[in-house]
């Protein structure tokens, strides 16, 4: 097009203005703007457009010949008919009409060159074993969808006890750090507290130490104190174990000549 637009664009500027002519007819023309660029467009689709009418045109030929050729077959059939068996298609019955449109329809169907039965029979087969692998492909389908629905149900399920746990676990995480918080708190008030009474106890004890009171009455002392009296306690068990076993013993009468020794009998005494 950009070389015939150097060579001749007046020339193709009128051809443009045939074709839009040719296309519309009687009616009026629609109003463009007339420069470079609007004259290639409708150049180019005046080509494409006479291309698609040589096109057309050579399709219809082939259909005319088409066409032709099997009016001829027809009319070769019909006298063939005619002269083998003096039969025709107006001395038809219905019946015998429409098996034969039947027998057309079906061979157009199968996509077939004629009606005889080497023509039909391969058609058949060859549909019947489309039929057999489409149907199986339609079963191994349907199996995979059971299964695909199957593993859904399932992944829904799971889904539903996943999202039932999620919130359980919400719940208990959040009890939990309620929990957490409180002792937290309760700690922090203990601790508070806690050293709130050391203050205190040491500032008693510095009180008391002024007033000259004694160091061993102090909180620390007692508890020492009491720790030292229950190891004592702890170790007079055996002792008084050992004794409790000559409880059972028979009584002797001890003569006025056998006097213990005064250290032994303290100690007895003690125990």
């Amino acid at each position: 097009v950009e070389i015939l637009q150097k060579q001749e664009p007046c020339c193709i500027s009128r051809l443009v203005t045939l074709w839009l002519k040719k296309t519309f007819g009687d009616q009026p023309i629609p109003q463009y703007e007339v420069n470079s660029q609007t004259i290639d467009i409708l150049y180019e689709l005046a080509e494409c457009n006479e291309t698609r009418d040589r096109d057309v045109s050579l399709l219809m030929d082939d259909m005319k010949q088409k066409t032709a050729e099997y009016e001829s077959e027809v009319s070769y059939l019909q006298d063939l008919l005619m002269e083998s068996v003096n039969l025709s298609l107006s001395s038809l019955s219905s019946t015998g009409s429409s098996y034969l449109n039947a027998l057309v329809d079906s061979a157009m169907a199968l996509e077939i060159k004629d009606t005889s039965l080497a023509s039909f029979i391969p058609a058949i087969n060859d549909l019947t074993s489309e039929l057999h692998t489409t149907e199986s492909r339609n079963r191994e389908m349907e199996l995979e969808l059971t299964n695909l629905r199957k593993k859904l149900t399932s992944a829904l399920v799971l889904e539903k006890q996943l999202q039932e746990d999620l919130k359980k676990t919400e719940q208990h995480l959040a009890v939990e750090k309620a929990k957490a918080d409180s002792r937290t708190q309760n700690m922090k008030f203990l601790k508070d507290k806690s050293e709130d009474f050391k203050i205190r106890i040491k500032a008693a004890e510095e009180q008391l130490s002024a007033s000259g009171m004694d160091p061993s009455l102090t909180h620390q002392s007692l508890v020492s104190l009491s720790e030292k009296l229950t190891e004592l306690k702890q170790q007079t068990v055996p002792l008084k174990k050992k004794l409790e076993s000559y409880f059972d013993l028979t009584p002797v009468i001890i003569s006025s000549a056998f006097v213990l020794p005064s250290g032994i009998l303290k100690e007895c005494v003690h125990v």
